[in-house]
């Protein structure tokens, strides 16, 4: 009898050992990640960047939650996420790296049309439509449209990019009705349905997330490998990388510069999420400088979010808890950091 009592209590201690520290639930924890350079990481004419100093992408890093690892959100610079907020309208987790990884393949086509367009060099970018990501279910071709379709045309109009396909669908009226023509494995054909009232923005739409489809062709040839990194937030510093090589290779002379921020063909410079946690993993890797997103929110953004801050605020603050040497510099095109650097080095 003592003998069966003993094994229950072993079983129960061994099944609560496994359940609270090793048994995912439901939610994840978003903690500062690494940066990493890119010197090698981008390529032009086959070659890679050896000069002195380096450049860094920074990240987040993202982690199913045990019962255990639950309770680290409340330590400074971990955020906690339930699993639907994470994914929203994707099946899994596997469609939602999906879409990181299309949103990696846009920016570096971005990047590489913003550096070249800054050193004033030819480039060619073709827009192939865009990548539906998630269909809302309220939305009217929920039924209609797979994860993977590309739409190359509404109403028989086609774009040179993603906002204006945005634009178009903005400047109609909510239960409109429009028509896509959809590319799916080769495949095209139309689809109809009525445009829908977007919750977070309250524009109409037609319910999808969604990435650009794109190539750019250049001379010198750019190959960026990225790796199993994705999202968006590293094209700004990928499009410094290409400017440099291309433009003036001794642009950052020795040091090593971390930065976050997404970036379109102009060489604007666009807002992130994670940013204090990418200042932590900048500042753990011994970067000096610092480049963030200087971004500013619109009237409305403002009255819905009074407490609303920017990137370069954010990082700020960030900074100063963590008591680093590292300058925050903000910058809102991709020339900002480029002129920054060149008064560093006169």
């Amino acid at each position: 009898m003592e003998k069966r009592k003993r094994l229950f209590k072993g079983i129960i201690i061994v099944l609560f050992i496994y359940f609270f520290f090793f048994q995912t639930i439901p939610f994840y924890i978003e903690r500062p990640g690494s940066a990493v350079e890119i010197n090698e990481m981008v390529e032009v004419d086959n070659q890679t960047d050896d000069n002195p100093g380096s450049y860094m992408l920074t990240t987040v890093q993202l982690f199913q939650a045990t019962p255990f690892t639950y309770f680290s959100q409340y330590l400074p610079f971990y955020t906690g996420v339930s699993e639907n907020q994470l994914l929203g309208n994707f099946e899994d987790y596997d469609s939602y790296l999906l879409l990181q990884q299309y949103y990696m393949n846009h920016s570096v086509n971005t990047a590489k049309a913003a550096a070249f367009n800054e050193a004033d060099l030819p480039y060619q970018l073709e827009f192939f439509g865009v990548y539906v990501m998630s269909i809302a279910e309220e939305s009217d071709f929920y039924d209609e449209l797979r994860i993977g379709d590309s739409i190359t045309e509404i109403d028989g109009e086609s774009f040179s990019n993603t906002e204006e396909f945005i634009q178009y669908i903005s400047g109609k009226s909510v239960g409109e009705t429009v028509t896509l023509t959809v590319d799916r494995e080769g495949e095209t054909f139309q689809v109809s349905g009525d445009l829908i009232e977007l919750e977070e923005t309250a524009q109409p739409g037609i319910g999808i997330s969604l990435v650009t489809r794109s190539t750019v062709e250049t001379s010198p040839e750019v190959s960026i490998f990225s790796g199993n990194i994705g999202g968006p937030s590293a094209g700004f510093m990928f499009a410094l990388q290409i400017y440099t090589v291309i433009s003036e290779p001794h642009l950052r002379g020795d040091l090593n510069i971390a930065g976050t921020g997404t970036i379109t063909e102009d060489g604007t410079v666009g807002r992130i999420g994670g940013v204090e946690k990418k200042v932590v993993a900048a500042d753990n890797e011994g970067a000096s400088i610092f480049f963030v997103p200087d971004d500013e929110a619109d009237p409305l953004t403002m009255e819905r979010l009074p407490d609303w801050q920017s990137n370069y605020e954010m990082a700020l603050e960030a900074a100063e808890y963590i008591d680093t040497d590292m300058e925050i510099i903000p910058v809102k095109h991709l020339s900002d950091a480029i002129n920054y650097l060149n008064e560093l080095n006169d």
